[in-house]
Formats: C-alpha cells, sequence, structure tokens
C-alpha cells in the first residue's frame, strides 16, 4: 500500500524533531567539554578528568554530522529547507543526495562515532591515558576501509546488472517529482556484518569494565549504556534487513526507516548523556567541592585540625567515588 504524502511528511517530521533534540544536547555536550577544559587550567585537581577531551569532542562531531547527513534523507527537509536557496535542485540532484547520504551514514559517521564510544570505554580502564591521536588512529583504520566500501558499492558496483533493482535501489522518484532515500541491500548487509563484530567487541568490553568496576552508580551506568547499544544497534540491523520487502512508497516502509534512524538514535543520546555529560558534571561538582576545601585551609592553616564531621566525611567518600571514576571514565 502506498503512502500518502500526509504520512511521509509525518514520518519526515517526527524524525525531524529527534534530530533537532539530538542537535540540543549535542550543543550542550560541547559546552559542558570546553567548560571543563577552561576550568581545568585553574583547578590543578579536574586537569586528570580533562584528559582524552579530544576524543570526547569527536564523539560529539561525529554525531552532529551524522544527524545533518540523515535530514538530507528526508524530502520534508529538502523541499522545506533546500529548496528556497537551492532551487536547481532537481531529481538527479536529490538523487545523488540520496547515495551521498547512504554512504556518509552507514559507511562512516555512524560507524565513526560508535566506534569512538567504543574507545572510551576500554580507555576508561587502561593503567595509562592513550593519546589523542591513538584515538584518531583507531578510527580511521576502522572506518576508512567500510567507507571506501559502501562508496564501491554505491558508485562502482561491478555486480549492478546482476542484482534485482529492489536489492540495489538507493532511490525511488515519485510522480510529483519527490525523491524518496532508500537503503541498498548489500550496503544494508555490509553495515549488518560491522554491527555484529562491533556488538562482539562492545559486550565483551563491557564485561571488561564491570570486572573492575565497585561503585553501585557506575555500574548501573555501564549496564545502562550496555543495554542500550546492544539493544539499538541489532535492531536497527534487523530493520535494514526488513528494508528489502518494501519500497519506499510503501506506508510500512517509513515505519521501518523511522527504526533504523532510531536504533542509531538511542546509541548517540546514550553516549553522550553517559561518557560526556554525566561524567564532566560530577568532575565538576567534585572539583567545587576541592575548591572550597582549599580555600579554607588556607584561612585557618595556623589552627589545629579540628575532628572531621560527617558532612566531611561523607565529602571524602564522594571525592573517592570521583577518583574511581577518573580512572574508568576519563575525559
Amino acid at each position: 500500500m502506498n503512502a500518502s504524502p500526509v504520512l511521509n511528511s509525518t514520518f519526515d517530521l517526527t524524525t525531524v524533531i529527534f534530530i533537532s533534540a539530538l542537535t540540543v544536547l549535542s550543543v550542550l555536550s560541547l559546552c559542558f567539554i570546553f567548560h571543563l577544559r577552561f576550568k581545568s587550567k585553574s583547578l590543578t585537581f579536574l586537569q586528570n578528568f580533562n584528559s582524552l577531551w579530544t576524543v570526547r569532542f569527536l564523539l560529539v562531531l561525529f554525531i552532529f554530522f551524522w544527524s545533518i547527513v540523515e535530514l538530507l534523507r528526508l524530502p520534508f527537509f529538502r523541499r522545506r529547507y533546500l529548496y528556497p536557496f537551492l532551487p536547481a535542485l532537481g531529481t538527479s540532484e536529490q538523487t545523488h543526495l540520496c547515495k551521498i547520504s547512504v554512504v556518509l551514514s552507514l559507511g562512516f559517521f555512524e560507524p565513526a562515532f560508535l566506534v569512538t564510544l567504543l574507545f572510551l570505554l576500554n580507555a576508561s580502564i587502561t593503567k595509562k591515558t592513550p593519546k589523542d591521536s591513538w584515538a584518531i588512529t583507531f578510527v580511521l583504520v576502522t572506518c576508512v576501509p567500510l567507507f571506501i566500501l559502501h562508496g564501491l558499492l554505491v558508485y562502482f558496483n561491478p555486480l549492478e546488472n546482476q542484482i534485482p533493482i529492489l536489492l540495489r535501489q538507493h532511490s525511488v522518484v515519485l510522480e510529483d517529482e519527490t525523491v524518496l532515500c532508500a537503503f541498498p541491500f548489500l550496503n544494508s548487509v555490509v553495515f549488518a556484518a560491522f554491527g555484529a563484530a562491533y556488538c562482539t567487541w562492545f559486550l565483551f568490553s563491557c564485561w571488561r569494565v564491570l570486572s573492575l568496576v565497585i561503585n553501585k552508580n557506575l555500574r548501573i551506568r555501564i549496564y545502562a549504556l550496555g543495554t542500550v547499544v546492544l539493544v539499538a544497534l541489532p535492531l536497527q540491523v534487523v530493520s535494514l534487513a526488513f528494508t528489502v520487502l518494501w519500497t519506499p512508497e510503501d506506508e510500512i516502509y517509513g515505519v521501518v526507516s523511522l527504526v533504523v534512524f532510531l536504533g542509531a538514535f538511542c546509541c548517540a543520546v546514550t553516549g553522550e548523556g553517559i561518557l560526556v555529560i554525566k561524567p564532566i558534571s560530577d568532575a565538576l561538582e567534585a572539583g567545587s567541592h576541592c575548591g572550597c576545601s582549599w580555600s579554607g585551609s588556607r584561612r585557618q592553616e595556623s589552627l589545629p585540625p579540628p575532628p572531621p564531621r560527617p558532612e566531611e566525611t561523607k565529602m571524602e567518600e564522594r571525592d573517592g567515588d570521583v577518583d574511581l571514576e577518573d580512572g574508568l571514565l576519563r575525559g
């Protein structure tokens, strides 16, 4: 059953709303990153928490670019925001945008932010903080071959004539010259292989981190991160497989495409929340406590130390938890 234009616009508008929320979260994450960066220059205690800030910046940057590429897939967005500035954007140009979005989304930006997320998780249990260059090398070595393979399948596929059009279409042009983007079958297969390998590696990394974590709050965060990624990513892969059963004109295709988007969206939101915003907010709060304690000690350095109070004991316990978090979730 072919989808009505109103229904297609509803799916597109829903996606735009989610992307807008993700953009706001990404901007908030960047504010946290740079605030900690500047704050650590005046507070020595925060310098350890500021390690790998470049990696966290890359995570947010990859997520932001992925969301921009997802916008280019939406006819609603192209018609509403691109046509006024690019009136010469015809069907052939929109078809080319669909090809680019497949290569950049499935082939680079989504794998890049997933690999960066995995790097931060593995770096949290290393005794020595890895250099930022290692993170960049790790992402490039993993994602560049995947990007090249997706590009070859879209632009230089030698088996294109032997594969049914339903399995290789990247876009469909409707009667009103609206271009609907699709997911080519072979590109979905490549991403599924990446997803299977990634989930295996991610599960092993979560197990290693949990075997070292004794703090209850940190365990909850790792469990939440692992659950979301290990559920959302396989769900995205399965949804990509189901897109082969329908064409972009069908109503159910819009639903399945939305599920594909939401799978990556959940991974991105959880990664920014657990690996960027929450650790930095805890570090800033602990740094403010240490700053207050340091200034108070200077005023009373000539007096004998008073007996510890319950509030100070709680503060020391909290600082101990933050020190543990510094070793487990650096950044």
